[in-house]
């Protein structure tokens, strides 16, 4: 019997360090792709090693009573009945909300770092959300400097390597969702209401963006591509729509 004890207690032991272990992933997303993916990669790896340790222990907490409080022969058919017990629900209500007010002020910390404001933006760009496409707005290029996607031709969002670029979200119709998978980002563009991002990009390459927000019949549609850019290649690019509504 001692035995078997001992057997179960190694097999709950591996279970946790397999699902603890000491090296976290990049669970799905990108490492060091945008200044954003800094603050955020963090929280979203601790709040999975949170839930795997609330899993494991949940685990345990489960299969402990089956297997070390089996009725034994000759036993009564029920075993003897507890109607409550102060310290255990004291602790079943102090863990989980310690847990969610960590989870809480890790959260907000991180969100109010990536939605800040900095001094040192280097450029400018509107994002408007439409029925059912983007329209982007390079504000450094002028006023007309403007590229207006459609369901059928998505357009490409072209941003610079290493340079802060503060975005002013805006929508003239219902509400959508700027959304950069990659980057760990997400902003709503609400009709009426002008909101801002900032963050750097750090990896060349081309990165897909949608709206998260159902917004009408076309939803599905309404993607478009970012497209990471040397910072000479970016000023060449504002060259070529400079004074042109593209």
């Amino acid at each position: 019997m001692f035995g078997r004890k001992i057997q179960a207690l190694a097999l709950l032991a591996t279970l946790f360090f397999l699902t603890g272990c000491s090296k976290v992933s990049e669970l799905g997303f990108p490492q060091g792709v945008s200044s954003v993916n800094e603050e955020s990669l963090p929280l979203w790896q601790g709040a999975w090693i949170a839930a795997g340790v609330v899993g494991v222990i949940t685990l345990i907490l489960i299969l402990w009573p089956a297997i070390f409080h089996r009725p034994k022969v000759g036993a009564p058919e029920f075993p003897k009945q507890t109607q409550y017990n102060i310290p255990i629900e004291i602790i079943y209500t102090v863990i989980p909300f310690i847990i969610v007010a960590v989870l809480f002020y890790y959260t907000a910390k991180k969100e109010t770092a990536i939605t800040a404001k900095s001094s040192t933006t280097m450029h400018q760009i509107s994002v408007t959300g439409i029925q059912w496409s983007w329209q982007f707005a390079y504000l450094d290029a002028g006023k007309d400097a403007v590229v207006t996607g459609t369901p059928a031709q998505p357009p490409v969002l072209v941003v610079p390597l290493g340079e802060r670029v503060r975005y002013t979200i805006l929508a003239n119709d219902v509400i959508h969702g700027f959304w950069i998978p990659a980057f760990m980002i997400q902003m709503q563009n609400i009709p009426g209401v002008t909101n801002y991002l900032e963050f750097t990009a750090n990896k060349l390459g081309e990165y897909p963006g949608r709206c998260n927000i159902l917004c009408g019949r076309s939803h599905s549609q309404m993607i478009f591509t970012v497209k990471v850019v040397s910072p000479e290649d970016y000023q060449a690019y504002l060259e070529t729509i400079k004074g042109s509504r593209a």
